[in-house]
């Protein structure tokens, strides 16, 4: 696929902002100043101060000079890149990779590769992307080229068409200045001192020549713009593997039409995700509303599925979750995270398969769905002496054990998280409880069972071991109590709670 970039320059982005902000001050000159070596410098100038002759790095006491009606706002540090950001998020609707303009802090540059058929061609795509901005209340310039260097020259410089064709940009560079090679100033003295005002000037010259006037930077910049080096772009976020993306030629605002998008995005999906040996465990589904606001909702599946159907009825769950507002007209389904998909072998004769069913599977999903994930777990045992210990929580429902359950003692089918204290009134040394008080509520024993002694995990932590006791009492009512340490001398014990039979 033929890699095609674009560059968005704010021209005046810190003005159109505050004018966003402050509409009052359309018909006011005003500009942005910050200290610079105990100077105030203009660092964002609004079009109505350009007009009087006002200019980014003049000082603020000749611009107040020159337009006596100057109203001189603070700039703080970072605020641009603070606003570049924001609109670099707005933008992942027309790719998923769109990364600052570091050089001018006043722009974005985005990979739009196999994007801009969603908009009907890249000339529909820039003007969709201007229109958008524009009524927002931004002014903008853009350019689409085969590197992210030529498409910022000719946005920045160029003069005519800002749609460069495929192969073309070495040519659409040749009769720019030096500038649009994102040089330093000292390189554009040099440069302009040789008598080298246009690129083709130069571009034809021996690298070993050009090293040795202007560096290796020189080279670098003019060999990102040109395409002989590859230019990185630091994406605002990260582009998921798995993702899918559906623009809509009329913004969608039904269920019906949102049930459609999910499918066709899903086909696509599980296709690539099935040739990979890949399923999706977890799903997100992103629209992005014409009114600039983004709706999302996701899924989580209890094993790795490529399954069309199945992830189209968990998205079905929470669809009555999106609110399409005046309409939707993108969607991005992604796929965070991914596993391996198990194939298991059938045996024809397995009439009770369990957890390796996939239709108990695609319950549970569905299950999860609608009371999520949480009210779902899954607890395998653990090789551990403290019964509240001896279970762990399965990180997926496919995960095996690696020790069996234990049968040859009764376990109470409700185990406290914690032991409880409780009173007691017991014989010595030995014997069970007579009766104990757990909550206030007295409960005589009429029957019990043991002691089973567990010990203590010496290489976890010290103390007492622990006798268990089965009782009933005369309700028929069934506990688990222990009791920790010995009876007599110095050494201290007490009675707890640790379970319920049922």
């Amino acid at each position: 696929m033929q890699k095609r970039f674009v560059s968005i320059w704010f021209r005046q982005l810190l003005a159109e902002w505050q004018l966003i902000r402050r509409p009052e001050l359309a018909e006011v000159p005003f500009v942005f100043s910050a200290p610079d070596h105990g100077r105030m410098m203009i660092t964002a100038v609004s079009p109505l101060a350009f007009s009087f002759g006002v200019e980014v790095g003049m000082r603020a006491a000749d611009a107040k000079a020159i337009c006596p009606g100057l109203e001189i706002l603070d700039d703080k540090p970072g605020r641009a890149k603070k606003l570049l950001k924001g609109l670099g998020e707005w933008c992942v609707r027309y790719s998923p990779v769109v990364a600052i303009d570091e050089f001018g802090m006043d722009g974005l540059l985005l990979d739009i590769s196999g994007c801009a058929h969603l908009w009907g061609g890249e000339r529909e795509y820039l003007k969709e992307i201007v229109s958008r901005l524009k009524s927002k209340g931004y002014t903008v310039r853009l350019a689409i080229a085969d590197t992210p260097g030529a498409a910022w020259a000719v946005s920045h410089y160029g003069k005519l068409t800002p749609l460069i064709p495929t192969g073309a940009h070495v040519d659409a560079l040749l009769a720019l200045e030096p500038d649009a090679l994102r040089l330093e100033a000292s390189t554009l003295t040099k440069l302009r001192k040789l008598g080298f005002y246009q690129i083709k000037s130069f571009i034809g010259m021996p690298r070993s020549i050009l090293r040795r006037r202007f560096g290796e930077d020189f080279l670098l910049r003019l060999a990102q713009a040109i395409g002989t080096e590859t230019e990185v772009l630091v994406p605002l976020q990260v582009p998921v593997p798995f993702s899918e993306r559906l623009a809509c030629l009329e913004p969608i605002k039904t269920k019906v039409g949102i049930e459609i998008a999910v499918t066709k995005m899903l086909e696509s999906l599980c296709k690539r995700m099935q040739a990979e040996g890949q399923g999706l465990r977890t799903g997100i589904l992103t629209g992005y509303r014409i009114d600039g606001k983004i709706v999302q909702v996701s899924i989580g599946t209890s094993a790795a599925t490529h399954s069309i159907s199945h992830l189209f009825k968990l998205f079905e769950l929470k669809i009555d979750q999106i609110r399409p507002g005046l309409g939707i007209e993108l969607f991005v389904l992604d796929a965070p995270k991914v596993d391996d998909v198990q194939i298991a072998q059938e045996e024809m004769w397995t009439s009770t398969p369990g957890l390796d069913d996939q239709s108990v599977i695609r319950l549970l999903d569905r299950v999860a769905g609608k009371v999520g994930p949480q009210a779902i777990q899954r607890y395998l045992p653990a090789t551990r002496f403290w019964p509240e210990r001896s279970v762990f929580r399965a990180a997926s429902i496919t995960e095996k054990s690696v020790s069996s359950w234990r049968v040859d003692k009764p376990r109470p089918t409700e185990l406290l998280k914690n032991p409880a204290p409780i009173e007691v009134m017991a014989l010595i040394p030995d014997h069970p409880p007579k009766f104990f008080i757990y909550n206030g509520v007295r409960h005589l024993i009429t029957k019990a069972d043991g002691p089973e002694r567990i010990e203590r995990e010496w290489w976890l932590d010290q103390g007492e071991h622990r006798d268990y006791y089965q009782v009933e009492d005369e309700q028929g009512s069934r506990y688990w109590l222990f009791r920790s340490g010995h009876y007599g001398g110095d050494e201290k014990y007490q009675w707890f709670i640790h379970g319920f039979f049922a």
